[in-house]
């Protein structure tokens, strides 16, 4: 699997409460973002369409977590609180599902990530939207 290429991939929950599958576009691409929430989860996102996302396993045990205006719609596992995916603010057609809850992606496979500005976010900085900066990891073991 690389980035830029179609592909459905399982994932779930720390506990594997919850499972879904997900169709990841051509164009998906792993990233970060600064909001006050997302900063605090530390998630590396991949934004897919809402019906490329299927819950397998688990639907009545996902809580639900909304801030702000509301539109963002988080979603955790009530047992192990593990966040599997958003439906974006920005973007509410679209998913933002957690990278490392799809299984065989590790965080630790990306050397470089952006971080969206979502400080700044596009829908109170008049459509505007950017990047705030890049994350890099560098393997000891390389």
């Amino acid at each position: 699997m690389r980035i830029g290429e179609a592909v459905t991939l399982p994932g779930g929950c720390h506990c594997g409460t919850v499972r879904f599958e997900a169709d990841l576009p051509e164009s998906w691409f792993p990233h970060l973002c600064n909001c006050s929430l997302c900063g605090m989860k530390g998630s590396i996102l991949i934004d897919v369409p809402l019906a490329a996302l299927r819950i397998t396993e688990g639907q009545d045990r996902l809580t639900l977590y909304t801030f702000n205006t509301g539109v963002a719609k988080h979603h955790f596992c009530s047992t192990c609180g593990i966040h599997p995916f958003h439906q974006l603010r920005s973007e509410p057609d679209k998913y933002g599902i957690n990278g490392v809850c799809l299984d065989g992606l590790d965080r630790y496979l990306f050397e470089e990530l952006p971080v969206h500005d979502g400080q700044n976010h596009p829908k109170d900085n008049d459509g505007r939207s950017g990047w705030a900066g890049v994350v890099r990891y560098e393997s000891r073991t390389r």
